[in-house]
């Protein structure tokens, strides 16, 4: 067995030592270190690297203790430091562990001299991939490698190309982009997601696109919301339905179901349920084979799950669960083996629903099922979802509530 890991004090320092060029006063992130190490290895090699925070963390907490040549040569010209001073040291060599078997591994390809068709494909087919990862196991799973895939993905804006092209990869990378902003929201690190989102809106407008620009604007809007920056969601989905003319009826029906969610936390009852009622007009008229590639998620099941949950907060003043309750239980019946988050995600709010409401037994056994689902997937907002289930419980004191918060409180921090 090897002994514990001891921890790189001497770079923690150094990197502390330096001021923050964000925010006055404070010192140096993982994040400005990585992007000062970026740019030195841009500058004298002319090639792009990924370092990132969550690598300068190994580095700090020992868990790599030699990095590879290039990084180790930008961080002593950015912290003017010896690699000794650094609290760097070779690694001796013996039985190897996943890391330190692949040590600091970067794969640099050069961008293509011009762009085409076949380039913007391979943007949206990679973009499909994380997506279908992200709805499968959470943004913790897929948040890194996108992270990546956007960088490289990025870099083929500035390529040569058609008109045509550059508006279409201009889209393709903006979608990406929004998949990687719901990544980080995802577990719950919305400094990553906003500046992602707003590389995305950035790459909308370029490339023209409304129906993306809308989409961003939407997401953006579920992150504000999350927040409980109910204002500023309203605003934002409000900006997202500028131009609805060249909308699909799936988009009309996700973002007036988002407005509606707003209206109904501001307290403004009446005009969310009649947006309900428009949003579930414009549902009837949903096809996906119309729709942008960004919108395949949002099928009946999602509807009926995400209108459930606007229902949800009305009923709390109606004190009537049941067209919430009817609601998210279709959701939990017809979602589709590609969005088994979405469906864990409505049967917590349909338990919570029941323990606020409803019969506190149901809502226990209902939430059980909820908790062992939820231990498949690497997501704050699954947690956060099942923080206030459990809060609920704390209202309805019985051996069944008692035992599903301890079922919350044993689940792993995996995010």
């Amino acid at each position: 067995m090897g002994g514990a890991v001891e921890p790189n004090t001497r770079l923690r320092a150094l990197r502390e030592s330096r001021p923050s060029t964000s925010i006055p006063g404070a010192a140096m992130s993982r994040a400005e270190l990585a992007e000062a190490v970026n740019a030195e290895l841009w500058q004298s090699t002319g090639r792009r690297y990924a370092l990132d925070a969550h690598t300068i963390a190994r580095y700090e907490r020992g868990a790599v203790r030699w990095p590879n040549a290039a990084y180790r040569s930008a961080l002593r010209k950015v912290l003017g430091a010896t690699d000794g001073g650094l609290g760097f040291r070779p690694t001796p060599r013996g039985p190897a562990t996943g890391h330190d078997e692949l040590g600091e591994l970067e794969v640099h390809l050069p961008a293509p001299a011009r762009a085409g068709w076949p380039e913007v494909e391979q943007v949206r087919n990679a973009t499909t991939v994380l997506a279908r990862s992200e709805n499968l196991f959470g943004g913790g799973v897929t948040c890194h490698a996108a992270v990546s895939q956007l960088r490289a993905t990025a870099e083929l804006l500035s390529v040569p190309t058609s008109n045509a092209v550059r508006s279409a990869m201009a889209e393709a990378v903006g979608n990406m982009a929004g998949v990687v902003a719901f990544t980080a929201f995802d577990v719950g690190d919305h400094k990553a997601a906003k500046k992602c989102f707003q590389f995305a809106l950035r790459c909308a407008n370029d490339a023209g696109s409304w129906p993306l620009r809308s989409n961003v604007l939407a997401e953006m809007a579920r992150t504000a919301a999350h927040g409980r920056r109910f204002d500023d969601a309203l605003s934002l989905v409000e900006l997202a339905q500028v131009r609805s003319d060249r909308l699909t009826a799936t988009a009309q029906a996700m973002t007036g179901m988002l407005r509606a969610r707003a209206l109904a936390h501001l307290g403004r009852q009446a005009e969310a349920a009649d947006e309900i009622t428009r949003a579930d007009d414009w549902m009837t008229r949903s096809d996906p084979a119309v729709d942008p590639p960004w919108l395949c998620y949002y099928d009946k099941a999602e509807h009926q799950g995400s209108t459930g949950c606007v229902l949800a907060v009305l009923a709390e003043a109606l004190r009537d669960p049941l067209p919430a309750a009817a609601r998210l239980a279709e959701a939990v019946k017809s979602a589709g083996d590609a969005y088994p988050r979405s469906r864990t995600f409505s049967r917590t709010r349909l338990a919570t629903l029941l323990m606020k409401l409803g019969d506190p037994v149901e809502a226990s056994t209902i939430g059980r099922v909820a908790v062992r689902e939820a231990a498949q997937f690497r997501s704050e907002r699954i947690r956060h979802e099942l923080s206030a289930l459990a809060a609920a419980s704390r209202t309805r004191p019985t051996g069944s509530t008692v035992e599903l918060r301890q079922m919350i409180e044993a689940l792993p921090r995996r995010s």
